[in-house]
């Protein structure tokens, strides 16, 4: 089976192959993770020139765009590349991309054409009319979680019959190392060591892991708490709320911008790592947590029940409720989770090899018309 995996958000200009694959790191992940299931894939990437090459398996075409962003032109552009190729399938990267899809549909009537949900929102107010025509070039959606179609389908915006697949966004190259070496290299101790990856933003809700960290921190004196991000807009209120409750000062500590590399070694030092995500269109940092042994305490969203097997993994306590979020970490450091036991489940359900036979699962029944 052949898949053309199409990207349709132009690569930064003047960016080489090598800074696209560094900037993007999903964009070699997935089209690997779908080749680990014995699917051949070949990568279409809008760019502002020409080039190809053959990475890990994968061939990358990197199409020249002409300076163009209309949908149209850019679908016909890239149906005349997946029509040379002889593809048996298109994958399409994210939901946003649906009028780009309806144009290689109308140039490729018969192909099959699969998008894949990356954290896109659901159009709203008149917005809807013409999206409804664009979704209906899918012959197939994929989200982390069949849930997340749920709000798209209260509006409905997909047709009736369009198969919805389940398949987390990615996978993780981290591995569970030693932690007691990780600790030593990054300085993380605690007992627990609680570990949280993502912005300091109102998405994913600091305040209230705080809140919790610090109720926790009464039953769980040794507690620690490492919180790395990358944007923070809440930085004043988050260091107003560590600077004035002593349960805080002295167990948290805020690291700021952390390289990819290093998150690595973070979560291996971790015995748990904390989200409070209200939101997530699949949920990197935890799947990276999963990759390291750490185990999960994340809130009960849909895409974090999908990554977790519903809660068999880890514990899920409801968004926004600081006292479940206590309740959970005091769990958690009782039950003394085994490393081997998660990487177990990150093994067997969250792999490369694991989600590559879904993906190829997934394309068989495409073909077949029979999900």
């Amino acid at each position: 089976m052949h898949v053309a995996m199409v990207n349709f958000l132009p690569a930064p200009p003047g960016a080489s192959p090598e800074n696209v694959f560094a900037h993007w790191r999903s964009l070699a992940d997935i089209a690997e993770i779908v080749g680990r299931g014995g699917t051949r894939v070949t990568v279409v990437q809008m760019a502002d020139a020409d080039h190809e090459l053959e990475r890990a398996g994968v061939t990358y075409r990197f199409v020249g765009t002409g300076g163009t962003r209309r949908a149209r032109e850019l679908g016909r552009r890239a149906a005349r590349v997946v029509a040379g190729l002889g593809a048996d399938a298109l994958h399409v990267h994210s939901l946003a991309y649906a009028r780009h899809a309806m144009a290689v549909s109308r140039a490729l009537p018969s192909l099959p054409i699969l998008l894949q949900d990356h954290a896109d929102g659901v159009p709203r107010g008149w917005r809807r009319l013409p999206w409804r025509r664009w979704y209906a070039a899918a012959s197939g959606i994929v989200f982390t979680s069949v849930a997340q179609a749920e709000p798209f389908a209260r509006q409905r915006l997909f047709p009736r019959d369009t198969p919805i697949f389940a398949i987390p966004e990615s996978s993780s190259r981290f591995t569970p190392g030693d932690r007691e070496t990780a600790r030593v290299a990054t300085g993380l101790r605690g007992d627990p060591c609680v570990v949280s990856v993502g912005h300091l933003a109102l998405g994913k809700d600091p305040m209230t892991m705080l809140d919790g960290v610090a109720q926790a921190a009464e039953r769980l004196p040794g507690l620690r708490l490492y919180c790395a991000f990358g944007t923070a807009p809440l930085m004043p209120e988050v260091r107003a709320r560590i600077e004035r409750d002593p349960r805080l000062a002295t167990r948290v500590k805020l690291l700021g911008n952390v390289p990819h590399a290093a998150v690595e070694h973070l979560l291996r030092a971790a015995d748990v790592f904390v989200s409070a995500s209200l939101a997530e269109g699949s949920g990197y940092a935890l799947l990276e947590a999963l990759a390291c042994g750490a185990f999960p305490v994340v809130t009960d969203i849909p895409a974090f029940r999908a990554i977790t097997g519903n809660g068999r993994i880890g514990r899920l306590w409801p968004r926004a409720d600081a006292a479940a979020l206590t309740d959970a970490l005091i769990g958690a450091a009782e039950q003394r989770a085994d490393r081997g036991t998660v990487r177990a489940h990150f093994d067997s359900t969250l792999s490369f090899d694991a989600l590559g036979a879904r993906w190829a699962n997934t394309y068989a029944q495409l073909l077949s018309g029979s999900p």
